[in-house]
């Protein structure tokens, strides 16, 4: 890793070039829980080389190698799996111990957390969310169920923008405390926010409206569900009995709640094990981490009525959406997980692959890289076929 690179504040810490520090030093700008993994650690073994180099990608109209698509797509780290062995691995602006925040690849890994609940009879998906967070009345979530807020169907008024420096997501931000105080004006707290978001006029379930506050009170429903905070649980019930290479954490705010929605930050190997878990239908080492059941509702019962009507449609003209979790084309067997700046999880159970990329892309939502991402992981997953 570059010793050159700039650092970051509590100020720039999103914006490029200050990202490329800042995304793996976030608990030096942010309080955090600690998420830690037990010995020993998990290997992952090394396989037959893939020359990125010389793999071509054909996108747009014009050919790269899968290099060149890295490097355009200003990737900070890359890792490749084939049946469970390193088949690609790329530490560009970070190393093997670095702790990278993945942004809404923490959604998919919380989701994963409420499928273990569900198995143990501790959550029900279809209850209303009013069961486990009664301070939810009087906000949109007061007639949402729990399967509402995991497949992203709440009808809410919010705007996920990015870059609009006034908007809901500029008063989200400075309530979790990703912003200097006294920015912009906003409630206090992670909690607070979520509870103070109104209802739209459409009924839930009608139509998928990405809000990253809907997995922020997911997190807050497990830990009610659980009676266990969020990064405990976590640890005891993912990260330690898969023996991860490294102590995750996750952003808190002032009050002490886990930013679920985004705040995880792990290293490139530990996400690696991660999506390996999930092309093995939740099982990692011989142990059973994730119910199977939990990960084949994921890929098979996502509603494409629903992903249709909403905002997204273009990335994926055919997905679905369903527990945090993309499902891109319904006659493939592919599942994504995609953060903002260009994190993802990308799981090609035919192919047997797992690709996982962290990244410092200087727009938050750039659909252009994403394609040139999606189109280099399906290259490699063709080549490894």
């Amino acid at each position: 890793m570059d010793s050159a690179l700039p650092t970051a504040t509590l100020e720039n810490w999103r914006q490029h070039p200050n990202s490329v520090w800042g995304f793996t030093h976030v608990d030096s700008l942010i309080p955090v829980a600690s998420i830690p993994t037990a010995l020993p650690v998990s290997p992952l073994p090394r396989g037959k080389p893939l020359d990125l180099a010389r793999l071509a990608i054909v996108w747009a109209g014009s050919r790269r190698s899968a290099e060149a698509a890295l490097a355009e797509t200003y990737t900070d780290g890359f890792l490749v799996l084939k049946d469970g062995e390193v088949v690609a691995e790329r530490l560009i602006n970070q190393t093997a111990e670095s702790r990278h925040i993945v942004f809404s690849v923490s959604k998919s890994i919380t989701a994963a957390l409420a499928g273990i609940l569900v198995k143990d009879g501790k959550l029900d998906p279809e209850a209303p969310v009013s069961r486990y967070v009664p301070e939810v009345e009087g906000s949109a979530y007061a007639d949402a169920t729990v399967r509402h807020v995991l497949d992203m169907v709440v009808s809410i008024r919010f705007v996920e923008d990015y870059l609009d420096p006034h908007g809901d997501v500029a008063r989200y931000r400075a309530a979790m405390g990703w912003n200097p105080p006294g920015t912009i004006a906003s409630v206090d707290g992670i909690n607070a926010f979520v509870v103070s978001l109104p209802k739209a006029d459409l009924p839930h379930g009608r139509r998928f409206h990405y809000v990253s506050p809907n997995s922020d009170l997911l997190g807050w429903i497990i830990e009610r569900a659980a009676g266990e905070n969020f990064a405990s649980l976590l640890s005891r019930l993912i990260w330690q009995p898969m023996h991860m290479a490294q102590d995750a954490c996750i952003t808190v705010d002032r009050h002490g709640a886990a930013r679920t929605a985004g705040g995880i930050c792990v290293s490139l190997g530990d996400l690696a094990r991660f999506g390996e878990m999930m092309r093995l239908k939740g099982r990692f080492n011989g142990q059973r981490i994730v119910p199977e059941e939990w990960i084949s509702d994921i890929l098979h019962k996502g509603d494409h009525a629903q992903w249709s009507r909403g905002e997204m449609v273009n990335l994926f003209p055919d997905g679905r959406y369903r527990s945090k979790w993309y499902v891109p084309d319904p006659s493939s067997s592919v599942l994504c997980a995609i953060g903002i700046h260009g994190q993802w999880i990308y799981i090609d159970y035919e192919a047997g692959m797992v690709a996982v990329k962290q990244s410092s892309q200087p727009v938050p939502s750039d659909e252009a890289l994403d394609n040139l991402t999606y189109a280099m992981f399906r290259a490699i997953a063709d080549e490894l076929r």
